[in-house]
């Protein structure tokens, strides 16, 4: 017999919440932690759905975040434009489209929440959490979950395929300060051959703050993105007010920049006997629409009803 139902490998978002969810069906579940990386600062902001948000409410994790980690996102603002000679920064606009949640009659968007702190509170469900045991070494299983994110060792061992196609672009990411309250707006500017978003953060109280904040992810060709990075806070935030011609307050960074190179990936498979990958382990998809963690949670949802459902009598 084996020694869990469940193996779970990966223990970041994903990794946690299948883990606190199969549990809650009184699976034997357990969870291999990875080594500690000292890797700096998080810099990461999810958009997350009304399903990713029920989902986690209901592992009793959402509604234990403080109000800072979430903004409701009400508006959303794109601006784009045909000048590509004018280059990265150039704020040249043609075209707009704006949504709303009044006008599609929903009360929010979406969700913008800080990836630190949504890791932080669910590494204390884990802890405190019945079925489940945080372990450093393999255990025997009768299903191992492969939630090791793109770059998983353990899907390459068994022989899965993760054929990537490199787009020749790379997100940079910081936190910024801005002069004016972030009214629960998103702004996205499509520019070629840049894309830049700002996502609403601070919760409710920074919709009107003066030191409002917003997370940024600016992506753009490998090369123009190393020039970027090697700016000057100052330079950088006079890059950001010619992008933006001031439509979202005077900005300014708060943060050090993180960088990475963006792909679309796919795993040859995503099951077998035993085993199941999850995440960013199956498919890796461009941040753009930020759908990356919802359907990472819809893996976890759907293999959780899947897993409820089976007939235990079967192999």
């Amino acid at each position: 017999m084996d020694e869990y139902d469940v193996l779970v490998r990966g223990s970041g978002i994903v990794g946690k919440s299948l883990a606190l969810s199969l549990a809650r069906q009184g699976l034997r579940v357990a969870l291999l932690v990875d080594a500690a990386e000292n890797l700096g600062p998080d810099l990461r902001a999810f958009a997350m759905n009304a399903a990713s948000v029920a989902w986690l409410r209901g592992l009793k994790v959402w509604d234990q975040l403080p109000p800072s980690a979430t903004t409701a996102v009400h508006d959303m603002h794109i601006k784009g434009d045909e000048a590509a000679s004018s280059g990265i920064g150039s704020g040249s606009h043609s075209g707009s489209l704006d949504f709303s949640a009044w006008s599609h009659r929903v009360p929010e968007l979406a969700w913008i929440v800080d990836a630190a702190v949504l890791e932080r509170e669910l590494a204390n469900a884990v802890k405190f959490a019945p079925h489940i045991t945080q372990v450093k070494t393999e255990v025997t299983a009768t299903l191992t979950a492969l939630c090791e994110g793109r770059a998983s060792a353990s899907r390459d061992a068994l022989g899965v395929t993760f054929q990537k196609n490199d787009y020749g672009h790379r997100a940079i990411a910081a936190r910024l300060k801005c002069s004016w309250g972030h009214r629960h707006v998103a702004r996205q500017w499509f520019r070629s051959p840049d894309v830049l978003a700002l996502l609403p953060f601070g919760g409710s109280q920074a919709a009107h703050s003066n030191e409002a904040s917003y997370g940024c992810v600016w992506s753009m060709p490998e090369s123009n993105a190393q020039e970027f990075l090697a700016m000057n806070d100052s330079a950088f935030n006079q890059a950001l007010m010619r992008a933006t011609q001031g439509e979202a307050g005077e900005l300014s960074l708060v943060s050090e920049r993180a960088s990475w190179p963006l792909m679309r990936a796919q795993a040859s498979a995503w099951c077998g006997p035993g085993w199941v990958l999850l995440g960013d382990a199956a498919p890796v998809i461009h941040p753009l629409a930020g759908q990356g963690l919802n359907l990472g949670l819809a893996d976890v949802a759907t293999l959780t009803q899947t897993l409820l459902e089976r007939e235990p009598w079967r192999a």
